[in-house]
């Protein structure tokens, strides 16, 4: 025991005999009278009442300060405990939601959502969570609420509705939501990465057409996924227009062609197929069409075209020829133009040239178009027997791909 508590204990025992001795000395007296009221008591009898009073007020204050901050030991109701059990409720959720317990998902996060200060990760979880469910319903009443607890996060419960409804097949729905976000966000990058798909899917070429720049713009798809949506939004344009076309009037597709931009219309793919399109408008749309590829072959030459050129009979079939065997000086080894060179050839009725091409081309490339077009002119030269020898060359190539299976002999 060190000198200071001895010192404090000495302090305490004199203190106390000077209180009793002056309590001995003098009791003292107190009266108190209110009304029919009365109460009588020494001094220091009212004096230690007053300690004690004192003491339990002092002792009440501390305890309900106590309980307001104790949390769950002492008092489980207080708000700082009913937080920690909401903050609880939404980890449990979020953790069943990435389970795919969308049931237990359901219940946590909604309830969580009606006592969170920040209700929309709950609620966004939970109308996920009913979504899975097929509570459809109810996937829209959540996120309503989430609305109107927090208006700020308008654009993301306007994607999260339009991931439901595609994964719902409402694309005509889910194209509206997508739309309303970039009113006010035109570049939003989700956004724009969900809508191409839902105007591929709703044929809304002419709205995907439009929306294909900006996703060049931004960059938010892959380069090829960006260039096969080009094609295909492009080439049904020319389809819908040609539908739209009077028999044997192709004014509609040509004024479709027409609205594209030059560097569309130089595109290898798109000319081929606006040009397979003009052929189902009888000769002089086809001549058309050859005079478009020539111009395009002329200008640079593309293996794309070449078949198609092939297959098309233009205004001057000699010419079209002669144009053809230039540019087999630059390319003598092209398989496709040598079978294009026979075809041009059987049009301008010159049997042997053509004969010699579509050996050539069977020379470079063993295919099974180029076997059958010699076999099919080999038959009506009269040279029989090649021509059954050609075709089952033909044959064979195309059917190279089936398993090999035993099959019957001959019959007897």
């Amino acid at each position: 025991m060190n000198n200071r508590l001895l010192l404090l204990l000495l302090l305490v025992i004199v203190a106390a005999a000077l209180l009793g001795l002056a309590v001995a000395d003098q009791a003292g007296y107190v009266l108190i009278a209110y009304g029919g009221l009365r109460f009588e008591a020494t001094f220091w009898v009212f004096l230690a009442l007053c300690a004690l009073l004192a003491g339990l007020v002092y002792g009440a204050r501390l305890l309900l300060r106590l309980l307001g901050a104790s949390g769950r030991v002492v008092n489980p109701w207080s708000g700082r405990n009913r937080q920690r059990r909401v903050q609880q409720a939404v980890r449990r959720g979020v953790l069943a939601l990435a389970a795919g317990d969308w049931s237990s998902a359901l219940k946590l996060l909604s309830q969580a959502a009606r006592h969170a200060p920040q209700p929309l990760l709950a609620s966004l979880g939970a109308a996920r969570a009913a979504h899975a469910l097929g509570e459809h319903a109810q996937a829209e009443a959540l996120l309503s609420e989430a609305l109107e607890r927090d208006p700020e996060a308008e654009v993301l419960v306007a994607l999260e509705h339009a991931r439901m409804l595609i994964e719902r097949g409402c694309d005509s729905q889910a194209r509206d939501a997508l739309q309303r976000v970039r009113e006010h966000h035109p570049r939003h990058p989700e956004a724009l990465r969900l809508l191409p798909g839902v105007l591929e899917r709703l044929q809304d070429w002419y709205a995907l057409s439009a929306l294909l720049p900006e996703l060049r713009r931004v960059q938010t798809l892959p380069l090829a996924r960006l260039e096969a949506l080009e094609a295909h939004a492009w080439r049904a344009q020319l389809r819908a227009a040609a539908e739209r076309c009077a028999p044997g009037d192709p004014a509609a597709l040509q004024e479709a062609w027409q609205a594209f931009g030059q560097a569309q219309r130089q595109q290898p793919a798109l000319l081929v197929a606006y040009v397979e399109l003009l052929r189902g408008f009888g000769q002089s749309a086809e001549a058309q069409g050859e005079a478009l590829l020539s111009a395009a072959l002329q200008r640079e030459y593309d293996p794309q075209l070449v078949p198609l050129y092939g297959r098309l009979q233009g205004q001057d079939l000699a010419a079209q020829l002669r144009r053809a065997e230039g540019w087999l000086k630059a390319h003598p080894g092209d398989a496709a133009l040598l079978l294009a060179l026979g075809r041009l050839s059987l049009r301008n009725r010159l049997w042997g040239k053509a004969r010699d091409y579509f050996e050539r081309s069977l020379q470079c490339e063993r295919s099974a178009e180029a076997c059958i077009e010699l076999a099919r002119l080999l038959e009506h030269l009269g040279d029989t027997a090649r021509s059954q020898q050609v075709l089952q060359q033909g044959l064979g190539l195309l059917g190279r791909e089936l398993p090999a299976l035993p099959q019957p002999g001959p019959a007897r």
